[in-house]
């Protein structure tokens, strides 16, 4: 079929995107290189339809077809056809889902036949590059005037080089054909198969699918909620609000406890959970000041305390609102949900409706053993263990105060220099000059946060010549801060004992603000802290300007049309205990699953990189280094910049 034809197809709906599908994922290279093949008519593969009824099945978009009449759904072939669809109709098809960037602005060069994407300083003044959408709607039109030469053969080679590239439209494409009848799951079977070397449909994706086969707004409800979080400081995936829907709905983790819920029953078990969410995400920022998705650890507790919400009817009392908050933080604390989510999940639940919070905590004792803190979980380093978030905490709880002007470190400062940042006691050049290990350079204990102002003018100033100064303006700042009060403790020689002290006293203010919040039932906190399993979380982002290098990074990446990572990415081994903390990283690669994991590692220790290279992950240990990766491997650009050609990739 001519491919003008299949946009036609694509325009009247009588070919659709089957609900199941994801997004659109192409970036810019990848539009690129498909117009490259099309226009040297190179093979660019056949596509795969599903010929069906209209109306069987959920699809995406407007939905052209009246209901009974034959449509054709596309499961192998979505990026090719939106990208020509985009690119010759010069707009996004009804059922794109994505970003338009990757297919706006392809511009043709008559003179190289190279394809670019529009660069004022490059094209600007040179009437020779070609706007592909403007000529493929408008034809050759005002080109014709634009190709003057005095070179006649110059000009008729030109004009034979856009009516080939306007001819694109008539090029067959090949259609395969799935008919009869089948279930969207087989058909979802068949897809994974034949598109082995694309990105493969989640348990999550698929039950998203069959609730969007009887309630067409689901998806869009869901990133509603998911877009408003987003706005409000909280990044969270579909799969983790379908779990908290799933939770509230089923008292079950296991998706297929959704399957033969009715739509109605499916829209009233989200609004529950949406209502059990934001009460959750109200009081944990309220009671414990962790505010925003940096410092939200054990976002699977968060289920679980849905479910009680929805039980309760929305509404806790004092004693048991500070008893749910004691769970959450033992379960985020000592990584409750870092190994197998669902099973775990399915443990919690269960506990949780057979003895309600009592129950919670019985569970997670049995699992874990004592919940006192011991100075020893303080030995962690970098901003990615699991007790950075505990230290923020301790810091809005405890009414830290800022060394700079001793006001009380909370929520609504304003101005841009009161962001809060996290600061180096003992800053880490001093410490790299004196000769201390990376790991005791960015020991917890050696963090707190202050102000971005005040951050940047104690600067790399050593702690015995500005806390005295601290002290003599802000008296107890310093404590509250925690800080030794042992002044021999302040010099730069007796830095290990620093951390000792330090972590004394930051185990000694955690258990009390445990045991506030269990209301001193003494026999949650009773047992030996030191019993309990010290997991140590080694690897994270170690500073505000390595954490803005990586943010400017992930920047970068998305206006190539790709991904972007996660931040302080938590990698757990399923075959042991072990677990590290990731700066950047694309656990599915950074096309999913169509390259390999990948991580940004900056300033990290040996052990983390072998960890990395162990796990499976192409590491890189710059961002420069990234970069270069990206350029090459997955934008397929040479190293002027210029993208390599070759036939266009599948899907």
């Amino acid at each position: 079929m001519k491919l003008d034809t299949i946009l036609d197809k694509v325009e009247l709906g009588s070919m659709e995107l089957p609900e199941f599908q994801r997004g659109y994922v192409w970036n810019r290279e990848q539009v690129r290189n498909l117009f490259s093949s099309l226009y040297h008519r190179n093979p660019v593969g056949s596509l795969l339809v599903w010929e069906t009824v209209a109306g069987t099945t959920k699809t995406r978009g407007e939905g052209g077809m009246a209901v009974g009449q034959n449509v054709q759904l596309l499961l192998d072939g979505q990026q090719r056809i939106t990208s020509a669809y985009g690119v010759i109709r010069g707009k996004a098809p009804a059922f794109f889902d994505g970003n338009a960037k990757a297919f706006t602005g392809l511009h043709f060069h008559v003179d190289d036949e190279s394809f670019e994407f529009f660069q004022p300083t490059k094209m600007a003044q040179d009437p020779l590059w070609v706007d592909v959408s403007k000529l493929m709607k408008e034809g050759l039109g005002e080109y014709i005037t634009k190709m003057t030469s005095p070179d006649t053969d110059a000009v008729t080679r030109r004009l034979d080089r856009l009516s080939k590239l306007r001819e694109i439209k008539d090029i067959n494409i090949y259609i395969e054909e799935i008919a009869g009848k089948k279930t969207t799951e087989k058909v979802v079977e068949i897809f994974n198969v034949v598109n082995s070397g694309g990105t493969k449909l989640s348990q999550g994706d698929l039950t998203l699918a069959k609730i969007c086969a009887e309630w067409p707004e689901a998806r869009d409800t869901l990133k509603g909620h998911l877009g408003r979080w987003s706005d409000n400081g909280y990044g969270f995936k579909p799969d983790w609000l379908l779990r908290c829907l799933n939770a509230v709905l089923t008292g079950e983790a296991n998706f297929r406890h959704l399957e033969n819920r009715s739509p109605n029953e499916i829209r009233n078990g989200l609004e529950r959970a949406v209502k059990g969410i934001d009460s959750s995400l109200n009081l944990i920022a309220d009671r414990l000041g962790l505010d925003h998705d940096r410092v939200l650890f054990g976002r699977y507790a968060i289920p679980v305390m849905a479910r009680f919400f929805d039980q309760q009817g929305g509404f806790l009392g004092s004693a048991e609102s500070d008893r749910l908050l004691f769970w959450y933080v033992q379960a985020a604390m000592w990584g409750r949900f870092s190994g197998s989510t669902e099973t775990t999940l399915d443990q919690d639940l269960e506990s949780l409706d057979q003895g309600g919070i009592s129950g919670l905590l019985d569970r997670i004792r049995l699992w874990h053993g004592g919940l006192r803190v011991a100075p020893e979980h303080f030995k962690g380093s970098t901003l990615g263990a699991r007790f950075y978030p505990m230290l923020y905490l301790l810091t809005r709880m405890g009414g830290a105060r800022d060394f700079c002007s001793g006001a009380e470190l909370k929520k609504g400062l304003l101005g841009a220099g009161a962001r809060l940042e996290v600061h180096h006691i003992f800053p880490k050049a001093q410490l790299r000059k004196h000769g201390y290990s990376h790991g005791q350079i960015n020991s917890l204990a050696n963090f707190c946060f202050l102000t971005k102002d005040c951050n940047q003018r104690i600067s790399d100033r050593l702690p015995k010549d500005y806390f005295p100064e601290v002290e003599a303006k802000y008296c107890g700042a310093l404590r509250s801060q925690w800080i030794p009060a042992n002044q021999d403790l302040w010099r730069l020689e007796n830095y290990p004992d620093f951390l000792d002290a330090r972590r004394n006293l930051l185990a000694a203010e955690a258990n009390s603000r445990l045991s506030q919040l269990s209301h001193d039932e003494a026999r949650w906190m009773s047992g030996d802290a030191a019993a309990s399993r010290v997991r140590t979380v080694i690897g994270g982002i170690t500073s505000e300007r390595e954490r803005l290098e990586l943010e400017n990074l992930n920047t970068w990446v998305t206006e190539q049309g790709l991904s972007a990572g996660e931040l302080s990415f938590e990698h757990a081994d399923p075959n042991t205990d072990r677990q590290v903390v990731f700066d950047l990283a694309w656990p599915e690669g950074v096309q999913a699953e169509l390259t390999h994991p990948v991580a940004v590692l900056l300033d990290e220790g040996d052990e983390l990189i072998r960890f990395a290279n162990d796990a499976g992950y192409r590491f890189f240990t710059s961002t420069d280094a990234f970069r270069r990766y990206v350029e090459k491997d997955i934008l397929k650009r040479d190293e002027t910049g210029e993208a390599d050609g070759g036939p266009a990739s599948r899907n």
